[in-house]
């Protein structure tokens, strides 16, 4: 039975597109077949995985259009175990098409339900947005992780994200669960990264990861090959660390399955 888990947090630069396409590669490393859904018209996640997106004939706009089925327009990628639907440019529009839909924030769950099984996980990167992808991605989402990045502003704006949360499981997925809150950017010679974590995991106690993502330019540095860091750096500190989140995933998952 797979898993999907979007990833989301409507503040940008925290850290988002980076986890979705390090945890896919990292969960594929670890045997585990994956497919990573690229739900954000910046297609990063795309370009991150080394797809040209002007080639891009077709993808996730298709897929919530329901045009091209998931099976269309899944594309290998270059990391062992790893698939994705791609983005492009075109997917700004969708929100605006599918406004007058009837039952507009099933698209992906009606899309995705028959390749679920052939998959251990699905990742969706979210938008930076609380529009109508998110929502989408939310409501085919068994769980949501939500990356925060240990900075001032660090949780600005959660309580919005956990109040579209709730929402969301009151009206359209009453199953949708939080996999957990993922600190990242964590430069341990700063005393407010360290005051963050104090903070959010006194708060939110048992919904944090144990793995903290550090800063490590590296990890920067990969998406401009078009690499995750597993394929750019597999010694470097990113690297470790989002495999360090992928077992941390895959014994929690195998925990509650057992």
């Amino acid at each position: 039975m797979g898993k999907i888990i979007a990833i989301a947090n409507q503040k940008g630069g925290v850290g988002k597109t980076t986890t979705s396409v390090n945890l896919a590669a990292s969960l594929g490393v670890l045997e585990k077949k994956v497919l990573l859904i690229d739900a954000d018209p910046q297609a990063n996640a795309s370009s991150g995985l080394g797809i040209d997106i002007e080639e891009i004939k077709s993808g996730t706009y298709q897929l919530l259009e329901h045009t091209a089925s998931a099976k269309k327009v899944i594309i290998p990628t270059d990391s062992p175990n790893l698939d994705i639907i791609p983005a492009h440019i075109d997917l700004v529009a969708i929100e605006i098409e599918l406004v007058d839909k009837d039952e507009r924030e099933y698209m992906l769950k009606k899309a995705l339900a028959p390749i679920k099984n052939d998959y251990d996980f699905i990742l969706i990167d979210c938008a930076p947005s609380l529009g109508l992808l998110t929502l989408n991605a939310l409501t085919a989402a068994d769980a949501v992780m939500i990356p925060i990045q240990c900075e001032y502003f660090a949780l600005e704006g959660l309580g919005k994200l956990l109040n579209t949360v709730k929402s969301v499981q009151k009206i359209h997925n009453p199953n949708l669960d939080i996999e957990g809150l993922l600190l990242t950017m964590y430069d341990s010679r700063l005393r407010l990264s360290n005051q963050v974590v104090e903070e959010v995991q006194k708060h939110f106690d048992q919904m944090v990861f144990k793995t903290i993502i550090q800063r490590n330019v590296r990890l920067s540095e990969a998406p401009s090959y078009g690499e995750s860091i597993i394929n750019y750096d597999a010694g470097s500190k990113g690297a470790s660390n989002y495999l360090s989140l992928a077992r941390e995933i895959i014994a929690k998952n195998e925990a509650l399955v057992q």
